[in-house]
């Protein structure tokens, strides 16, 4: 007797229900518009905020903060390194290479405890000049950008370019906010030399920069 081929898969097929309407769902190429200035990535979900060095003229850091507080540390646009040239970022600092840093789990354990004025980076210019990249915040050191070591360049990209991702605890959050500068008073800051004050990434205590 002939028995007809079962398929054990049917029932996981897709069937088109021609019952349900699609709705007023606009077409995505119709809708893209080439000539607006959509946000990026790193504007969409990341809120910038700068420690301005005062110690350090030229040297500012930029902080990326993540809705989930993952902060990645990364150099203001103006710092004086890119316009002298990167020729190289390490991160043996001497007493401590941070490349080793590992960790484990949720709770992020094992990485290297950072606070504000830890070194994570020394960058090499072209003209033999080097500057430290610190930690502007107090956490736990979760990665390293292993990218911007093998192509210095890719510090100036933004978003891509971070140093080192730091993971702060959720009741420093505030603190942290606090102790930075929004990206409204940073760019007043720099355009019209207007007066703010500031944590010293040496002293921890508030001065004036103008």
């Amino acid at each position: 007797m002939k028995t007809e081929d079962v398929d054990e898969l049917q029932q996981f097929y897709y069937v088109p229900n021609n019952n349900l309407s699609p709705g007023d769902v606009p077409d995505i190429i119709t809708e893209y518009d080439p000539e607006k200035d959509y946000p990026t990535v790193v504007d969409r979900f990341f809120t910038r905020l700068y420690h301005m060095r005062p110690e350090r003229k030229g040297e500012d850091h930029m902080l990326l903060l993540h809705s989930n507080r993952i902060c990645l540390m990364c150099l203001a646009p103006g710092h004086v390194a890119f316009e002298k040239g990167i020729k190289s970022v390490t991160y043996d600092i001497g007493n401590c290479d941070r490349s080793k840093n590992t960790v484990s789990g949720k709770r992020k354990k094992g990485g290297m405890h950072v606070q504000p004025g830890t070194a994570l980076a020394l960058i090499t210019c072209k003209d033999g000049s080097e500057y430290k990249v610190i930690s502007s915040i107090t956490g736990k050191l979760v990665e390293v950008n292993q990218r911007i070591v093998d192509v210095p360049s890719r510090l100036g990209i933004d978003g891509e370019g971070y140093v080192a991702v730091i993971f702060p605890k959720i009741d420093q959050v505030n603190a942290i906010k606090d102790s930075l500068l929004t990206e409204e008073q940073y760019r007043k800051l720099i355009q019209d030399g207007s007066e703010y004050k500031v944590i010293s990434s040496i002293t921890g205590k508030l001065v004036e920069v103008n």
